[in-house]
């Protein structure tokens, strides 16, 4: 007897469609192998399968049954096949056929209930491209399949539960999706605007990362304040579009990050990532590539604290993201790649003790030391990172004055109103692109979205043959002033804008 089960497997974002034949000789001796390049989980899954099948009180053949798993020269890796390999056996055993245009997903406990497995929005997107009409997963799976529309998702207890509504016993209805991400905020932000007391600079310059989705790096001591405006960022970003969070959720359900019952991504995310992560754990990669910090932080915040205690590889190796917003992870046997389109904020000391810019602490190091700290980012880097500023420390005896005026000062809800109104003038401009913000701009898009008044582009001209910028920072200019004109509402770009532009470049920072 002979049964063939569509299924897929997932690699990187893609998905594959996997055909799981089962076959039960009725000759031979006893076995039960799974073949078609099957990884460790799978082996494993014949003793899960054959145990679920007898815990749910169906017989398991006492014959000679041999699983393929076809294409057989893909790879395959993970749990997911359990229940397609079950649902083969039993079908066979009791004689029942199963629906047409129907995909089988999810991994077996021992008892035969179903456990909650990953990838279950790559599936359903895989089924409604290939006109599959029904996707059984497992019930704490199927709030994430039901992102996708036009499908039918049928939410599985356990094997049992599968076979009666095969048999007609009884009913499973098609699941009705759910916004209920359990990761979503729901508590007050970590730190409002209003909170941070001085840095009206450093605040100005978070405003237009976010409004442009540029990269910015903050050089100051201890104490000054760096974290919290970091961490005040994703507050003041505007929600994500329904495109952008079906990107960032396939990303979290490829990484098998979207919990039980989960649904829909729809707020920017936030990654900070300790200085020790390997260069695997921030970039993405393994002997089965996943995805890293950076794809988990796609159309969100990447946030890398104390920057120059990253070792060089591990930065060096943000160049491509940084440029291209993808990643590609090359293997032997596949080629993966990961979208990594973030905003970077990076923050670092000036020198190994903190204290150069101290206006009363005095620095202790050398000016080897200082030189030598400061290499550890390369020019190339920072070359790549749109807005570059100071942070200095707010004396101790003015912040008493700043806490009587903090009623005044900006809370984070109305700068991220400023935020929208720009976002939403740059998404009307670039409709008919293939980019959301201004950050995302490429030469072409420069010379046809960034008119520049003749008194900008003199300035920019002038700072170009002053500070010796490369090519790279000249554009970066160009596109930092579209975003502040975006904010001021205005459709040329004219001098101020290109002059405060201009001040978001540290004196130190290395061209190149």
């Amino acid at each position: 007897m002979f049964i063939k089960i569509p299924s897929a497997t997932n690699l990187g974002l893609e998905t594959i469609g996997v055909d799981v034949e089962v076959n039960i000789a009725s000759r031979g001796l006893p076995v039960f192998e799974i073949v078609g390049l099957p990884g460790k989980a799978i082996g494993e899954s014949r003793e899960r399968v054959k145990t679920a099948i007898v815990n749910s009180g169906f017989d398991f053949p006492a014959r000679r049954i041999i699983v393929n798993l076809a294409p057989a020269d893909l790879p395959k890796e993970g749990s997911f096949y359990d229940l397609p390999i079950a649902t083969g056996i039993i079908s066979q055993v009791l004689n029942v056929g199963l629906p047409k245009d129907s995909l089988f997903f999810g991994e077996l406990s021992l008892d035969g209930n179903l456990r909650h497995t990953k990838g279950a929005l790559l599936l359903a997107m895989f089924a409604k491209e290939r006109g599959f009409k029904n996707v059984f997963v497992p019930r704490q799976s199927a709030n994430e399949a039901a992102i996708i529309k036009d499908i039918n998702v049928y939410p599985v207890d356990n094997l049992c539960q599968l076979f009666n509504h095969l048999l007609k016993k009884s009913e499973l209805k098609p699941f009705k999706y759910q916004p209920n991400f359990q990761d979503k905020k729901t508590t007050e932000p970590e730190f409002d605007m209003k909170e941070i007391l001085g840095q009206e600079q450093a605040k100005r310059a978070i405003e237009i990362a976010a409004s442009g989705g540029h990269n910015i790096f903050m050089v100051g001591s201890p104490g000054s304040g760096k974290t919290m405006l970091a961490r005040a960022l994703p507050d003041i970003l505007p929600p994500l579009s329904e495109k952008e969070a079906l990107e960032v959720t396939k990303i979290y359900s490829a990484a098998g990050q979207i919990p039980a019952e989960g649904s829909l991504l729809d707020f920017c995310p936030f990654r900070a990532p300790h200085h020790s992560i390997s260069q695997v754990g921030l970039i993405g990669g393994g002997v089965i590539p996943k995805p890293g910090e950076i794809s988990l932080a796609h159309r969100g915040v990447l946030f890398l604290d104390e920057f120059s205690e990253f070792p060089r590889s591990v930065l060096e190796a943000l160049r491509q993201p940084l440029e291209e917003g993808y990643l590609t992870i090359s293997r032997s046997r596949n080629r993966i790649t990961y979208p990594a389109r973030f905003i970077l904020v990076a923050s670092s000391n000036p020198c190994p003790c903190g204290y150069l810019y101290h206006p009363k602490k005095r620095c202790v190091c050398t000016e080897r030391e200082i030189k030598k700290y400061q290499k550890k980012i390369s020019g190339p880097i920072l070359d790549r990172i749109d807005l570059q500023v100071e942070v200095p420390v707010v004396d101790v005896k003015d912040l008493s004055q700043h806490q009587k005026a903090e009623d005044f000062l900006e809370p984070s809800e109305k700068i991220k109103q400023r935020v929208i109104k720009a976002r939403e003038i740059q998404r009307e401009r670039f409709k008919k692109e293939k980019i959301f913000t201004n950050a995302e701009m490429k030469n072409n898009h420069i010379k046809k979205y960034c008119a520049l008044s003749l008194e900008a582009r003199r300035i920019l001209n002038q700072a170009v043959s002053s500070f010796d910028l490369s090519a790279r920072a000249y554009f970066k200019m160009i596109k930092i002033s579209r975003t502040i004109a975006d904010l001021e509402g205005e459709g040329e770009i004219k001098a101020e804008h290109m002059a405060e532009a201009l001040q978001y470049r540290l004196k130190n920072t290395q061209e190149g």
